[in-house]
């Protein structure tokens, strides 16, 4: 893959973050960054004023700055802009700000230096990677305190990892035998100006989804097959009749994790007419959520192959004061997924309710013995405390703006909380899909000896290889934390 060439995807992104060198700046990319530099470095020698090569910043536009000071101004405008708080974001997050970053400076409007693009490479390759605080951005020119944060490092200020706690950058620069950057005319203004605090949780965001939107489907046909429901709501002409991809496509797997289930034949016989929409309706409902999946990995791949600071510099002659770093683009398809995603465990949440009700030949809280004990009556409040928790986070930072820089940044799109609380829902949606799991699996005890599909017989192995059945009242806390880590590892089959 090659920096500022290449048209990357949200997955390319991760794999780089595990293996920087699987990218590389090549001649053309490099004769990009090199045609940029030499533009601005014209507009610094010549009388034109040009917003943050030789001006102030924000609302100091109209201050001009002399050729001598151009260095200095690049300086201050990193060190002042790294106030931000909180604790540390993940270091995997701050490589895929890096990565990103990287991509944009490549295509050769930014007037970054060849040699600190070169330097930000090597730092990834080397395993030196910023410690960036989690607060502090409004997502409108772009997410200036966290980039500040990530790039203090190159200027041998700030910290990095090392073996998992913070350390002192000169320190580890000392170790690795490497000096401290000089930025120029513009360098720390392309740095720090952008959107890849708002890129790199909506990339992580994309990973974690991705698999639970599967995984939801495989956890919604194990609880139809303990509820002793029907397939018919998944049938292909009823879907073709109203044809949403998500729709289509979750429709399609339900068929496939209920093939030859012994469980739904049952069905056929029973006196319900139909079950309740929190089975009926997966497709519909997961479907919605896929869509949301869909748009926001279109935005998010978009935003990853642009150019988002401020101003671009096209040519010596030209160079344009925009609003490419504003987050709105992001924040908006964000949040819609944040919404999506809590759908997933607020439907969740409603079977497992449902197969601890005692009906269809289940026993009341999935035990035989209630009373004495307790079965799984409390891990469904669990669930429902996290479905609550999800829906208060599902208000939309989008719809927030306070005005910053003495109202020249008059309208933020607020679009880094809209990216943290999108990875926050889909971290607790983990353990909501835990507790259906774990019910899903009990409930299944009680169908013996009707076999399940092949697939869920498959997932049903893997969960009981971590949890046995529950016959007596026990930690079970333990068992819903055994089963959330085998998500987080994705051991189950879902496709």
């Amino acid at each position: 893959m090659i920096y500022g060439i290449d048209t990357f995807t949200f997955h390319d992104v991760l794999e780089i973050a595990k293996n920087p060198s699987k990218a590389k700046l090549n001649s053309q990319a490099k004769d990009q960054i090199l045609n940029s530099k030499k533009n601005v470095q014209k507009i610094v020698e010549s009388d034109r004023t040009v917003y943050g090569i030789n001006t102030g910043f924000g609302p100091l536009c109209d201050v001009k700055i002399s050729e001598e000071e151009t260095a200095q101004l690049q300086h201050n405008l990193v060190i002042s802009h790294a106030v931000g708080v909180g604790k540390p974001i993940d270091k995997e997050l701050s490589k895929i700000m890096m990565i990103a970053k990287v991509h944009a400076l490549s295509k050769g409007f930014s007037g970054v230096s060849l040699e600190v693009i070169e330097r930000l490479i090597l730092m990834l390759e080397k395993d030196i990677i910023p410690v960036i605080p989690e607060q502090g951005s409004v997502g409108a020119s772009g997410d200036l305190a966290p980039l500040a944060h990530m790039v203090l490092p190159l200027l041998g200020l700030g910290q990095v990892w090392e073996n998992g706690v913070p350390a002192e950058t000169a320190v580890i620069f000392e170790k690795n035998n490497l000096e401290p950057l000089k930025l120029g005319p513009k360098e720390g203004l392309g740095l720090i100006n952008g959107t890849q605090f708002i890129l790199a949780h909506a990339i992580k965001g994309l990973e974690k989804m991705e698999y639970l939107l599967d995984l939801a489907d495989l956890t919604a046909a194990m609880s139809l097959e303990a509820y002793r429901g029907s397939a018919s709501p998944f049938k292909k002409e009823l879907h073709e009749i109203r044809p949403f991809e998500g729709s289509k496509k979750v429709a399609a797997r339900m068929v496939k994790f209920l093939e030859n289930s012994e469980n739904l034949k049952s069905h056929e016989f029973c006196d319900r007419v139909q079950d309740p929409y929190s089975f009926r309706c997966v497709p519909q409902v997961h479907g919605a959520s896929r869509n949301a999946f869909e748009h926001l990995r279109q935005m998010a791949e978009t935003e990853l192959n642009s150019v988002t600071d401020n101003p671009i510099v096209l040519s010596a002659e030209e160079s344009i004061s925009g609003g490419n770093f504003h987050g709105q683009l992001m924040a908006l398809p964000l949040d819609y997924a944040t919404l999506a995603t809590a759908e997933l465990g607020n439907i969740s949440d409603r079977r497992s309710y449902l197969l601890l009700e005692g009906k269809f030949g289940l026993p009341r809280l999935l035990t035989e013995s209630s009373g004495l004990n307790s079965g799984f009556m409390i891990p469904q409040y669990t669930s429902a405390a996290l479905v609550t928790e999800n829906k208060t986070l599902c208000f939309p930072a989008s719809a927030d703006s306070v005005p910053t820089s003495l109202g020249q940044e008059d309208h933020v799109s607020m679009g880094s909380i809209s990216g943290r609380k999108f990875n926050q829902v889909l971290d607790n949606l983990v353990n909501i899909l835990a507790v259906e799991l774990m019910f899903a699996a009990q409930g299944l005890e009680f169908r013996r000896p009707a076999k399940c599909s092949k697939i869920v017989e498959e997932n049903y192995a893997i969960l009981r290889s971590k949890v046995a059945k529950l016959e007596d009242d026990r930690l079970i806390g333990n068992d819903m934390l055994a089963i959330a880590e085998l998500i987080r590892n994705r051991k189950f089959v879902v496709n």
